[in-house]
């Protein structure tokens, strides 16, 4: 199993841009085959991150979905709503941090 965590900070006033194409991505993701949960929250002390989690059968699955062009989409729509980013790939055995 492989877990995903992706923290955003997002401009003041662009939560619900970035919550409308995070919902697309998230609709789309949770029919992938391979998916367990996909899903979106938000700081309850700072408006401005939130956090999405993930959980995939393997290393396999999550590579196709990270070259899915619903992904793709998401990025491209997110650029101007985006201070910063990190993605954390979390493996029972080790943590790849991107």
């Amino acid at each position: 199993m492989i877990y995903v965590v992706a923290t955003f900070r997002i401009r003041p006033g662009a939560l619900e841009p970035f919550v409308e194409a995070a919902y697309a991505l998230i609709d789309a993701a949770r029919r992938e085959s391979g998916c367990i949960y996909y899903d979106l929250h938000a700081s309850v002390t700072d408006p401005d991150r939130l956090m999405g989690f993930e959980r995939w059968n393997d290393r396999e699955t999550l590579d196709r979905h990270l070259a899915s062009p619903h992904l793709a989409t998401f990025n491209a729509a997110i650029l101007d709503f985006v201070l910063s980013s990190k993605v954390e790939i979390i493996h029972p055995d080790h943590v790849d941090t991107r």
